[in-house]
C-alpha cells in the first residue's frame, strides 16, 4: 500500500495550522528505517559467522520461548529486525508511506511513542496467541508488521475515506483496507490453528491493529484535542453561529478526506479564524 500525496495552496504568506503539519519535518520514521536496514545488513553477515548469527536469534527474535528466557528486551528489538529483503522492503514502503503522515501530524516525540508501544504489543499478542492458539512455545517472529499495522488503524481512524493503494494497485477508502486486512488476519491465524496456512505472523498484526486502536482513542486523540485548545463541545469560544457550523463542517472533511481536500476559499477561512484568536491571546 502507498500513502496519498498532498499538494497545498498557500494562503498569503501563510497556511492555517490545520494545513501547515504537513510540512514539519521527518525526524523519527528515517531513524526507524536506518535502524531496521541496519539490523538487516547484520541478519546478512550473521549468515557467515555462526557466533553472530546466535548473537541475532538470541535478541532479535520473539517468541514464548524467549519470554520464558526472561529475553523481555526481544518484544521490542524484533521489531526491528528483518533478514529478507522482500520483508524488509514492504514494510519500509508502507512505513514510511504511512507513517510520515502521522509523524507530521502527531510530532516526532507522540509518534515514536506510540510506534513503540503499539510494536512491544503486537510482540506479546504474537506471543500469547502462539502459545494459546497454536500450543507451542517456539515459533519466533520478527519484522515492523505488527507495529505498521498499528499505524494503518490509527490512520483509518483519522482518514477513513483517503484512498490507499492495495498491492500499490487497487484503490479502496482506508477504513475499509483495514478492515479487509484484519479479516484476511483472522482468517490465517484460524488456518494456522488446523495446522495450514501462511508463514506469518498473524496474531503480531492483529494485536498490532487492536493496539493502534487502543493508542489512539486513549492517548493520540484526548492529546490532539488538549493541544488545539478545543472547547468540551470541540470548537473555540466566541465564534457565530455560522462560523461554528462552518468551522465544525470543514473539521469534519479534514478528519475524513485529509488537509488536501480544503479548497482556497475553505483554507482562507480558517488562516482568519486562526488569526483572530492568535491577536486575541497575544501569540501564536
Amino acid at each position: 500500500m502507498t500513502g496519498a500525496t498532498t499538494e497545498h495552496v498557500p494562503v498569503g504568506d501563510r497556511e492555517p495550522a490545520s494545513v501547515r503539519w504537513w510540512r514539519r519535518p521527518l525526524r523519527v520514521v528515517p531513524v526507524v528505517i536506518g535502524i531496521n536496514v541496519i539490523v538487516f545488513f547484520a541478519w546478512q553477515l550473521s549468515n557467515a559467522a555462526p557466533q553472530l548469527h546466535k548473537v541475532m536469534v538470541y535478541n532479535f527474535l520473539t517468541s514464548p520461548l524467549h519470554l520464558e528466557h526472561r529475553l523481555y528486551w526481544t518484544l521490542l528489538t524484533s521489531v526491528f529486525s528483518h533478514a529478507e529483503l522482500w520483508h524488509l522492503a514492504i514494510n519500509m514502503i508502507v512505513l514510511y508511506s504511512f507513517g510520515s503522515v502521522l509523524e507530521r501530524l502527531w510530532g516526532p516525540r507522540m509518534f515514536l511513542g506510540f510506534y513503540l508501544a503499539a510494536g512491544i504489543l503486537a510482540s506479546v499478542s504474537h506471543c500469547a496467541t502462539t502459545l494459546w492458539f497454536l500450543h507451542s512455545t517456539e515459533v519466533s517472529a520478527l519484522g515492523a508488521s505488527g507495529a505498521i499495522c498499528g499505524l494503518l488503524m490509527a490512520y483509518a481512524l483519522i482518514f477513513p475515506h483517503h484512498k490507499i493503494l492495495v498491492l500499490g494497485i487497487i484503490p479502496v477508502p482506508a477504513a475499509a483496507g483495514v478492515v479487509a486486512f484484519v479479516g484476511l488476519d483472522v482468517w490465517g491465524l484460524i488456518a494456522q490453528t488446523r495446522g495450514g496456512g501462511l508463514p506469518i505472523g498473524h496474531g503480531a498484526h492483529l494485536g498490532g491493529a487492536a493496539a493502534g486502536a487502543m493508542l489512539y482513542f486513549l492517548f493520540v486523540r484526548p492529546k490532539l484535542a488538549a493541544r488545539e485548545g478545543y472547547s468540551a463541545a470541540g470548537m473555540p469560544p466566541a465564534l457565530t453561529r455560522e462560523e461554528s457550523r462552518r468551522l465544525q463542517h470543514l473539521h469534519r472533511k479534514v478528519e475524513t478526506e485529509g488537509p488536501e481536500s480544503l479548497t482556497p476559499e475553505e483554507r482562507l477561512f480558517l488562516h482568519q479564524l486562526r488569526e483572530r484568536f492568535r491577536g486575541a491571546s497575544g501569540g501564536d
